[in-house]
């Protein structure tokens, strides 16, 4: 028998799935955790708007902090949105400019020196990405590409070497790590848990940094597709201009969506895609519900088994030699 997969399989009941997830978040926060209340960083997209939504909700408007981590690269349109959020939320908020800190660090300095083993000429008003292939374009093994633009409004592209993408990648890791520690900061400062706010693509997919934006006391909405994400915001009453934003990393100083960077394929489809997977459903009976050829819809089988591999290192707790504190 056909196990069909539609759009309508990710539908949920936005009230009731909203009353369960602000019920684990007091758990979390009260219970478990014995804390006063909860940090989100807001990047004024979706994920972290819903999870602010919530917590607001669940714990009272009084015990959430909407903090703001801007840097040299990010869009001024992300703390637009989240100040618009955070004041429709009525929570308290702060600002925390970390490109001091990231100046510091040599962030800048580090990308700009492995980027230029690839583009010499690369330095100040330069802008850039790293982007991938969507599905449809790509052969079996998508390579990343690196994308710069001059002062001058010149655009190049050009094929990413091993070395160049691990000195771009670690260099920009700072970022995330970096606001997780601000986020830290203002946890102990008011004696509240962080929480995190990938969705279900991130979270099983590894798209976040490992002590970085992968770090949190709890992740309420990993278990949601991204899809259900928006229904979930829809019925909180997001604000409509962060529910119509393309999800973006705001990583980079060129423009750039998350299916550019990681998924290369739209978040809709992939989430039928990642359910089609986990229900065993064949690649070709998924290549023709999500506009793909069979030969598509395998290589996104065999993207998320590699993702997965890639994502179990950044879940990983620390080893140890043997077990301490339990008997």
């Amino acid at each position: 028998m056909q196990f069909m997969i539609t759009p309508d399989a990710l539908k949920l009941d936005a009230a009731a799935e909203s009353a369960r997830i602000e019920a684990s978040i007091r758990r979390a926060v009260f219970g478990e955790f014995r804390r006063k209340g909860a940090v989100v960083g807001v990047s004024g997209g979706i994920d972290s708007s819903v999870v602010a939504s919530l917590c607001a909700r669940a714990l009272g408007t009084d015990r959430v902090i909407a903090l703001f981590t801007p840097e040299a690269d990010s869009s001024p349109e992300s703390f637009d949105l989240g100040r618009l959020l955070a004041e429709q939320l009525n929570v308290r908020w702060f600002l925390e400019d970390i490109s001091p800190i990231l100046l510091a660090a040599r962030c800048y300095q580090r990308r700009d020196e492995a980027i230029r083993k690839l583009v010499p000429d690369y330095g100040p008003g330069w802008l850039m990405k790293i982007v991938l292939p969507l599905i449809t374009d790509s052969a079996k093994y998508a390579l990343y590409s690196l994308v710069v633009q001059s002062p001058a409004g010149e655009t190049r592209k050009v094929r990413l070497s091993v070395d160049a993408y691990l000195g771009v990648v670690a260099s920009t890791n700072f970022k995330q790590r970096t606001r997780k520690m601000m986020e830290y900061y203002y946890a102990d400062r008011y004696n509240y848990c962080v929480a995190g706010t990938p969705n279900r693509l991130e979270y099983d997919q590894g798209f976040f940094v490992k002590n970085g934006d992968g770090s949190a006391d709890f992740k309420p909405i990993a278990h949601l597709y991204k899809s259900q994400v928006y229904q979930i915001a829809e019925y909180l009453g997001v604000p409509e201009q962060i529910r119509r934003r393309p999800p973006t990393t705001d990583t980079y100083s060129l423009a750039q969506t998350q299916e550019e960077f990681y998924f290369s394929l739209p978040l809709d489809k992939m989430d039928l895609c990642l359910y089609a997977y986990d229900c065993r459903v064949p690649a070709g009976e998924l290549a023709s519900i999500v506009g793909l050829t069979p030969q598509q819809a395998a290589h996104v089988y065999e993207s998320i088994e590699s993702k997965r591999k890639v994502a179990h290192y950044l879940h990983a707790a620390p080893v140890l030699v043997e077990a301490v504190g339990k008997v």
